[in-house]
């Protein structure tokens, strides 16, 4: 049965908005979007078809019965309820009294004419909200605006508004809230879920003043941000993190004056990325966890300066497919670039300790001020680059460098895999021979042990040869295991054998220790058991 655990008998009349089709409603705390209004043969009575953010609550994809009522974005996404079941929210003054219990009597007096009817006005005890400056009504089934002259009485001095996670289902609704609030700079509504507005200019006065708006979680693609951002004439930080956002195109006459782009959790095109390049205030983009694999500035060659986000000071590039130091090449191109966030990057920085992968893009981005909310202080700047000077300049000298100024010819194919290494040998001359390594960052095969990780208890499954730094944590091996066999890290013991060990088992059991502390070496296998 398809239809929500519901009856003939629960078919009774309920209260139900004139114009149902559209709005959002919860159900048992679960939100979702009303697709269909009315009957659902052979059962008597209205039905509300839903389709609900969270597909796993649905059903179906709006069909009973081989008929298709309504059409869904997830084939499990919709289900039918009854109204009673369904709650279409508060409107947002009746929230707001709900939860700050305002004092109605001190603001209106003991009457007061909304609709232009005269009402009582009594059951609120505390003071008036005139002092407010921030008002959050998250996840308070806020679904319409509520009397606007109220909203404009009691928050004359609100500044920030966070409206995530409610019933809100048009940016009309929205306005109809904000025009009320003279002064607010920032608002938040992620998880909400919007339709657009085909003039969306003509809302631009409920949002005169925003500067920062939050709208993770949405479902919205790049061409709906842009439809939408002639709402938003003033906007100076937009953070839309967890949207459908793929390709994206250039801003024209919109967004001009934002610093701060927060695109996280998107699966981005990355050629498109390019098309923010010229957002002439930029300052701050986070593109973390967005399939990124690198940036490409071919307006100029390596050491050269790009004239692509010129004013980018901040880039945040956590949790990406990027593999190759020649991305890190590329960041060094950016003029103003003194931030970088770049943790779990870890098809490229597997092989390395983390101070040794850190040390690396230090030596490699001139500029660089903060590294993973860590400042690059003077002593770290000068150890990575002196570092860098040794470890590779076997590789200098084999190309053709030399310490002979007047004889220094390195090629072409080493000055584009490590354009920082004539800049840093004039800054502090050659290593000299006896102080170059062997690529020790990069080949860190003395340090790195082969073992067999083994799931004893799950026969089907075959023995895994791995490499792992003897210097990674048991918590980071758990992390290892957890994205490979996909179970939690917490649900995962690990113990070790070896041929030297006769069948007996050590247990690894402090997270924080390194393999090495427990004499791990070459040919032991890793055993692993789900709790």
């Amino acid at each position: 049965m398809v239809l929500d655990n519901m009856s003939a008998a629960d078919s009774r009349e309920v209260e139900m908005p004139a114009e149902a089709l559209g709005r959002r409603v919860s159900c048992e705390g679960e939100r979702g979007t009303v697709r269909y209004v009315g009957e659902v043969p052979p059962t008597a009575g209205p039905w509300l078809g839903v389709e609900w953010d969270n597909s796993e609550r649905g059903k179906h994809d709006g069909s009973h019965e081989g008929i298709k009522y309504f059409t869904c974005r997830h084939p499990t996404g919709g289900s039918f309820v009854r109204p009673k079941k369904a709650s279409f929210g508060v409107d947002f003054m009746s929230a707001v009294r709900d939860l700050y219990q305002f004092n109605l009597q001190e603001v209106f007096g003991p009457q007061t004419t909304i609709a232009s009817k005269t009402v009582e006005v009594s059951g609120f005890t505390k003071n008036r909200a005139d002092s407010l400056a921030v008002v959050s009504l998250r996840h308070r089934e806020v679904s319409s605006p509520g009397p606007g002259d109220q909203i404009r009485t009691f928050m004359p001095d609100v500044r920030s508004l966070d409206l995530c996670g409610n019933l809100l289902s048009s940016w009309e609704n929205v306005a109809e809230i904000t025009e009320n609030i003279e002064h607010l700079r920032e608002l938040l509504l992620s998880h909400n879920r919007l339709s657009l507005i085909s003039d969306p200019v003509s809302l631009s006065h409920a949002f005169s003043s925003l500067t920062v708006l939050s709208l993770a979680g949405c479902q919205l693609t790049w061409t709906q941000v842009l439809q939408c951002a002639p709402m938003w004439p003033r906007l100076e930080e937009l953070y839309v993190a967890e949207n459908d956002i793929t390709e994206l195109s250039r801003p024209l006459d919109v967004l001009q004056d934002l610093r701060v782009l927060d695109l996280s959790s998107n699966p981005l095109v990355q050629d498109s990325i390019l098309s923010l390049a010229y957002l002439p205030r930029l300052e701050n983009l986070n593109l973390s966890t967005t399939e990124l694999s690198g940036l490409q500035f071919d307006d100029v060659p390596p050491g050269g300066k790009t004239g692509m986000f010129t004013t980018l000071k901040v880039l945040i590039l956590n949790h990406n497919n990027i593999a190759q130091w020649s991305a890190v090449n590329e960041l060094a191109k950016l003029q103003s670039m003194v931030e970088l966030s770049f943790r779990h990057n870890n098809q490229l920085t597997n092989d390395l300790t983390p101070q040794t992968a850190n040390q690396l893009i230090i030596a490699k981005l001139p500029q660089l001020a903060v590294l993973n909310k860590s400042r690059v202080l003077p002593d770290d700047r000068r150890g990575a680059e002196l570092d860098y000077i040794k470890t590779f300049g076997l590789e200098w000298l084999a190309s053709g460098g030399n310490r002979d100024p007047a004889e220094n010819r390195p090629s072409a194919a080493f000055t584009c895999t490590h354009p920082r290494y004539l800049p840093l040998i004039q800054k502090y001359g050659a290593a000299e021979e006896g102080e170059l390594k062997k690529q020790a960052p990069f080949a860190l095969k003395n340090q790195l042990i082969s073992v067999t990780i083994v799931c004893p208890e799950e026969a089907e499954r075959l023995p895994v040869v791995k490499k792992l730094p003897d210097s990674m944590t048991v918590q980071k091996v758990k992390g290892l295991l957890s994205r490979m066999l996909k179970v939690p890290g917490a649900a995962i013991t690990l113990t070790y054998t070896g041929p030297k060990m006769n069948g007996s088992e050590v247990d690894l059991d402090n997270d924080l220790k390194p393999l090495q502390f427990y004499s791990i070496e070459n040919g032991d296998s890793l055993l692993v058991r789900r709790t």
